[in-house]
């Protein structure tokens, strides 16, 4: 499905029912609005992982403009500002007062800005594996000079410079960063996400060489009023575990968990616990 808002067209898919039949009457579900990460990624990444979710919570799915299947356009509309606008948009145009915010990696500094931009719109905000700020490039640089082999740090440059060259290119990053990524990787059991993902150079170039490198949302995250479960990777190179503790420490109501065997992709390392904290944290009444 697609939404035509703002100056571009976003794609969404929903999963599960928003109404619930419950003996004489019918429950209104919490709607969960699902941030992917990346940039250059889409929402595929995301199923079937949260699936389980939908019995408690109705899923909204959508790729961020230039992203996956929403619709490409001018270069330097990729924002994270147009993003956080864009999904205020698409609550809108779907009819929503509040909505769960679920976001993960670069979805999680999209979750983080939508809520201390929005509270009002927010009733819980999850995010997971991100940062409140740019500081986690040159960390991420020195672990991987750290702990990368020749190849890993040789196709790294790439993502720090914003120069991959096409969708190849960037599938190539994956494969060979996976180790990086996940704790459980097995060479012998290729994942799949990346391979059904619609990956966007374009969209990766863009933040890697432009906006991530000064992306700050420390200062506004008081303004958050939603409660806040943010969800750290003990193994996590890219978006290490102290950022999480600093987001959870900044933003008011918030509560801290940290998974001590996860690297960053926690969807793979730890899928049923993470499924467990976040259905955990979000109140149904059935």
């Amino acid at each position: 499905m697609y939404a035509k808002i703002r100056d571009t067209k976003i794609f969404f898919d929903i999963e599960g029912v928003g109404l619930s039949p419950q003996g004489e009457r019918m429950v209104q579900k919490p709607v969960a609005f699902l941030i992917h990460g990346g940039p250059g990624a889409d929402h595929t990444s995301y199923k079937p992982s949260f699936g389980p979710l939908s019995d408690r919570m109705q899923l909204v799915y959508f790729d961020h403009r230039g992203n996956g299947r929403s619709a490409r356009g001018d270069q330097s509309t990729y924002t994270l500002d147009n993003n956080v606008e864009d999904m205020e948009a698409l609550r809108q145009y779907l009819g929503l007062r509040k909505i769960v915010v679920i976001g993960g990696s670069y979805g999680g500094m999209v979750g983080l800005t939508y809520a201390s931009r929005y509270p009002e719109h927010v009733s819980h905000l999850i995010v997971y594996a991100t940062v409140p700020d740019s500081r986690f490039l040159s960390r991420a640089q020195a672990i991987l000079d750290e702990t990368g082999t020749p190849e890993q740090k040789a196709i790294a440059q790439h993502l720090w410079n914003g120069t991959f060259r096409d969708e190849a290119h960037l599938a190539e990053y994956f494969r060979l960063m996976a180790p990086m990524y996940s704790k459980t990787y097995d060479p012998t059991q290729p994942g799949t996400s990346w391979k059904r993902a619609k990956l966007s150079t374009d969209a990766i170039n863009v933040a890697f060489s432009g906006f991530l490198r000064t992306y700050d949302i420390r200062h506004e995250l008081k303004k958050i009023t939603a409660p806040t479960l943010v969800i750290g990777g003990r193994h996590d190179w890219i978006c290490q575990p102290e950022f999480s503790e600093e987001i959870a420490r900044l933003v008011p109501n918030s509560d801290l968990r940290i998974f001590e065997n996860s690297g960053h992709a926690i969807r793979a390392d730890e899928t049923q616990a993470l499924l467990d904290a976040i259905a955990g944290f979000i109140v149904y009444k059935r």
